[in-house]
C-alpha cells in the first residue's frame, strides 16, 4: 500500500441521529438515491453491530443490495443480537479481515458489486485490497478521501479534501485529490463547483510553501489540467467561506465567500477541521474514498446513523453515475 495512506479515515463522529433538525442536504441525497436503481455494495467484514447496522439500514432506505463478505458464523451471530434478519442477503463466507477485503474487492473485479464499503477492520486492509497490483481497483488516479458534511450553519454541502488518506501530498497528488472531488461534485449533480485551496493566509507567500501549491493548482486549472470547476487560491478559511470576511480582505472571486470544497493543505489540517465542525457546529461527515474503479465507503465506529446512510447515498449516486458514463463511453467508442 502507498506509504501516503493513513487510518486517519476514522472520521468525524456524528452529532445527533436522523432528524428533521438540520439533516435536509443529507435528506435529500438519500431520497435521490433511493429512487435509482439499487447497486450492489461488497460490505467487507460486516462483524460488529455499528458496521451492519449500517448495511441494512442502507438496504432498508433502497439505496443498495449489500452483500456480506466474512465469517458467516460472526455476522450471523451480530444480526441476531441486533435482531435482524438476513433472509435474502448474499453472504460470502471468508475466513477473516484480510480475506474479506480482498473477497469484496474481487466481487467488483468479477462485475458482481458496483461499490465496496468498510466494515469492521482497519482502513489499511481495505485500502491495500483495493490497491493491490493484483486484482485490485487501481486507476491512473491517486486514491484520495472526501468528507462530505452537512453543516448546518452553511447552505450547501460543504466537502473537504483530503483529510483520511493522503498525509502530506505533492503538488501532482493534489491535482488528483482536487479533480476527484470535484467529479465527485459534478456526479452527484450538485454543478459546477467553487473550490477554495486552503492556507493561512490568502497571499502568495514563499516562507508558507501550501501557498505556492495553491497558486500552482489555479494555473493547472487555467491551462485546463484541471477541469471542471472555479478554483481560486491560497484562501484562508474565513474568506473561503464568509462573504463578509472576503468583503473586507478585498478579495474579487467567484469563490471566495462561497466554496463548496475546501482542499485543505495536508491531512492533519483536514482532519483537524472537519472534527472542529462535527463536534464544535453540529456537523455530520459521510465518508467516501475515490480514484477507484468503483467508490469506497469508508466510515467510522463514531459516525452517527444519518451520516452512515448518506455515505451510502452518496457512493450509490456516484455509482450510478460512473456506470452511465462508462456507458456512454463505449457507446461512443
Amino acid at each position: 500500500m502507498d506509504t501516503q495512506a493513513t487510518s486517519a479515515a476514522s472520521g468525524p463522529a456524528g452529532g445527533g441521529e436522523d432528524s428533521a433538525r438540520h439533516h435536509g442536504k443529507f435528506l435529500r441525497l438519500i431520497e435521490k438515491a433511493a429512487g435509482l436503481e439499487m447497486l450492489r455494495m461488497a460490505v467487507a467484514h460486516p462483524c460488529d453491530q455499528v458496521s451492519l447496522e449500517g448495511a441494512l439500514q442502507a438496504r432498508k432506505d433502497g439505496l443498495v443490495e449489500p452483500i456480506l463478505v466474512g465469517p458467516r458464523a460472526r455476522i450471523e451471530k451480530v444480526a441476531a443480537d441486533l435482531g435482524e434478519s438476513l433472509d435474502g442477503i448474499e453472504i460470502v463466507d471468508e475466513p477473516h479481515s484480510h480475506a474479506a477485503a480482498a473477497g469484496a474487492v474481487q466481487l467488483v473485479a468479477q462485475g458482481k458489486a458496483d461499490i465496496v464499503m468498510k466494515g469492521s477492520l482497519h482502513s489499511d486492509e481495505i485500502l491495500g485490497a483495493v490497491l493491490s497490483k493484483e486484482g485490485g481497483l487501481r486507476t491512473a488516479r491517486r486514491l484520495s478521501h472526501v468528507f462530505v458534511m452537512d453543516v448546518p450553519t452553511y447552505e450547501e454541502l460543504l466537502f473537504i479534501t483530503d483529510a483520511a488518506v493522503n498525509i502530506f501530498p505533492d503538488l501532482a497528488s493534489k491535482a488528483d485529490i482536487l479533480q476527484n472531488a470535484i467529479d465527485l461534485h459534478g456526479g452527484l449533480g450538485l454543478g459546477r463547483p467553487r473550490v477554495a485551496i486552503l492556507s493561512a493566509v490568502e497571499t502568495v507567500t514563499p516562507k508558507i510553501p501550501s501557498t505556492i501549491e495553491a497558486a500552482a493548482l489555479c494555473k493547472m486549472t487555467d491551462r485546463g489540467q484541471i477541469t471542471g470547476a472555479d478554483v481560486d487560491g491560497p484562501l484562508a478559511l474565513d474568506n473561503a467561506i464568509d462573504v463578509d470576511a472576503a468583503r473586507v480582505k478585498g478579495i474579487v472571486s467567484p469563490v471566495a465567500g462561497r466554496a463548496q470544497i475546501l482542499m485543505v493543505p495536508d491531512l492533519e489540517a483536514g482532519n483537524m477541521l472537519a472534527k472542529n465542525l462535527t463536534f464544535l457546529a453540529g456537523a455530520d461527515a459521510a465518508g467516501i474514498v475515490l480514484g477507484a474503479k468503483v467508490p469506497v465507503v469508508l466510515t467510522s465506529r463514531a459516525d452517527s446513523i444519518i451520516a452512515r446512510r448518506a455515505s451510502c447515498a452518496i457512493a450509490a449516486i456516484y455509482a450510478d453515475y460512473l456506470r452511465r458514463k462508462r456507458g456512454k463511453a463505449l457507446v461512443a467508442g
